[in-house]
């Protein structure tokens, strides 16, 4: 079940590889992200001493959120992987040119996930051809059901 996606990571990376990594969260960010107050369209993954750290994720703070708490919709937040799937990563994205997009956020079993997509980015020609061939598979398809009807 899929809370928020990134559509615009399809569009501007060829996706290859995916991986489910935890979140670290506040109890705010949990509540705003259940009520759809997430945004991760500009958002991307950096590597920092080891660790993955998703950068530019907007979470829009409920009006009950507490009082004594100051919310940061645009924190730093930390994501949690395992230690060889972390080195994986890191040897893919600083030898062969790899980046790390942010595909979804997602429940399993009851917490809260991000998919991060091991992706090359598309040349204007390649997101021009992706739109064609977007255009002519929804084309045939309607001449395949009028053809039938």
């Amino acid at each position: 079940m899929s809370l928020v996606d990134n559509k615009k990571a399809f569009h501007d990376y060829f996706v290859e590889d995916r991986y489910e990594a935890g979140i670290v969260l506040e109890g705010w960010e949990i509540k705003a992200i259940r009520a759809g107050r997430a945004q991760i369209k500009e958002s991307y993954v950096i590597i920092k001493d080891g660790e993955l750290f998703l950068l530019g994720a907007h979470i829009s703070p409920l009006i009950q959120a507490s009082t004594h708490i100051k919310a940061d919709p645009v924190r730093t937040r930390k994501l949690l992987l395992h230690k060889q799937e972390i080195s994986k990563l890191i040897g893919k994205v600083e030898r062969s040119g790899y980046a790390m997009v942010p595909i979804d956020l997602h429940f399993t079993r009851g917490r809260v996930k991000l998919s991060v997509g091991l992706a090359k980015g598309k040349k204007q020609h390649d997101k021009r051809s992706t739109e064609k061939d977007r255009d002519w598979n929804r084309e045939k398809a309607q001449l395949m059901r009028n053809k039938r009807g």
